[in-house]
């Protein structure tokens, strides 16, 4: 059994829940983050609505994480990756001033906060990778 596998399986099942609620949040009124931020509404706001989509879709692997956290290291992997590449782009945002400093709430709860939690899940669920992959057919 994958070390602290009860707080994985908590973290996991509270992504889902995050990630659902997010997507489908942002579908709903895909402008928040721009009102919030004090930006220029978007002109095209379903490309922010399809974002929210693609978060929500997210919310199907850390379920699947969740129920058994021995076999999602590919899928928490994929995740975190995502979650260092979104504040990455964002920085450029703010760096060049293209985004206002407020914007930076939104990498703060979709990235920033699921860092070290999805970290020591990965090391954790890293054995069981390895020992998988190796003995696959």
């Amino acid at each position: 059994m994958i070390p602290r596998r009860r707080l994985h399986r908590t973290v996991f099942a509270l992504a889902a829940l995050y990630n659902a609620c997010w997507g489908l949040y942002a579908a709903a009124d895909p402008q928040w983050l721009f009102r919030f931020a004090g930006m220029e509404p978007l002109n095209h706001p379903q490309i922010f609505a399809c974002l929210g989509m693609v978060v929500g879709v997210y919310a199907i692997l850390y379920a699947e994480v969740a129920r058994a956290p021995e076999r999602g290291f590919l899928l928490a992997g994929v995740g975190l990756l995502g979650k260092v590449l979104g504040p990455i782009g964002l920085a450029a945002l703010l760096v060049t001033g293209q985004w206002p400093p407020r914007s930076a709430v939104l990498c703060l709860t979709n990235d920033l906060v699921w860092w070290i939690p999805f970290g020591l899940y990965l090391h954790d669920a890293w054995p069981f990778f390895v020992r998988q992959w190796r003995d696959a057919p």
